[in-house]
C-alpha cells in the first residue's frame, strides 16, 4: 500500500495489506527486516535523514511510531476511524492523517498530540487509501472528496477553496515541491493539474 526511502537511496520501507512493514535493501534486492504491525498498513512516512523512525497509519485506527533499531512500536495514537494516509511536513514537525471519519488530523510530533482538525460538511473521504498532502511550506492542506471535489484549508483550519473538475471520488492529491501547482487523481483514472491552486 505504501513505500518510502529510509534514510538512504538503497533502503526502502513498505507497508502492506498483510499487516507487515518490511525494510528492503535495494542493492541485494532482499527484505532485511519485517515488523509485524497487527493491522493492514495504508500509508507510512519516515521522519529523519538517518532513517531511524517510521510512522505508519493503519486500518485499526492507529498511528504507530517505530524505531528501526527495535522490533515493536511505541506511543501509538488511536483516532476515530481507519487511517487512509499520512503526510509529513518538510521540517518533520507536523504530521497529517486522513481518517475515514471524514476528518484530517494535524499532529505536532514534538508533543505527539493532535493540535488541529480539518473537516467540512461536504467533505467525505472516498476510499480506504485516499491521500492528503501538505503544500511545500506546510501552510495549506489539500484533500480530495468522494464527490470529486478538492478541499484546500489553510493551516489554521479555515477552508480556503473547493476545486471542482472531477466527477469520481478523488484517490490522491499531491503538491508540486517548489510551486503552488497541485495534482489530483480520481477513481475514474482522470488526472488534473491545478496551477495557482
Amino acid at each position: 500500500m505504501a513505500a518510502k526511502f529510509l534514510g538512504e537511496p538503497s533502503k526502502v520501507v513498505t507497508g502492506s495489506h498483510d499487516r507487515t512493514l518490511k525494510i528492503w535493501d535495494l542493492r541485494s534486492k532482499a527484505c532485511t527486516e519485517t515488523k509485524f504491525a497487527g493491522s493492514s498498513c495504508n500509508d507510512l512516512v519516515t521522519t529523519d535523514s538517518s532513517g531511524s523512525t517510521i510512522i505508519s497509519g493503519h486500518f485499526d485506527k492507529k498511528i504507530r511510531f517505530w524505531d528501526t533499531r527495535t522490533d515493536c512500536s511505541s506511543n501509538d495514537i488511536v483516532l476515530q476511524g481507519k487511517i487512509t494516509s499520512l503526510d509529513l511536513s518538510k521540517d518533520c514537525k507536523y504530521l497529517l492523517s486522513c481518517v475515514r471519519d471524514d476528518t484530517i488530523k494535524l499532529l505536532d510530533l514534538r508533543m505527539n498530540q493532535i493540535i488541529g482538525t480539518f473537516s467540512n460538511d461536504n467533505f467525505k473521504v472516498g476510499c480506504d487509501w485516499a491521500r492528503v498532502a501538505f503544500n511545500m511550506d506546510a501552510s495549506r492542506v489539500a484533500a480530495g472528496s468522494a464527490d470529486g471535489s478538492i478541499f484546500i484549508w489553510n493551516i489554521g483550519g479555515q477552508l480556503e477553496t473547493v476545486l471542482k473538475e472531477h466527477s469520481a471520488a478523488i484517490t490522491a492529491v499531491s503538491w508540486h515541491p517548489f510551486s503552488s501547482a497541485l495534482a489530483s487523481v480520481d477513481r475514474a483514472k482522470k488526472c488534473v493539474i491545478w496551477v495557482d491552486a
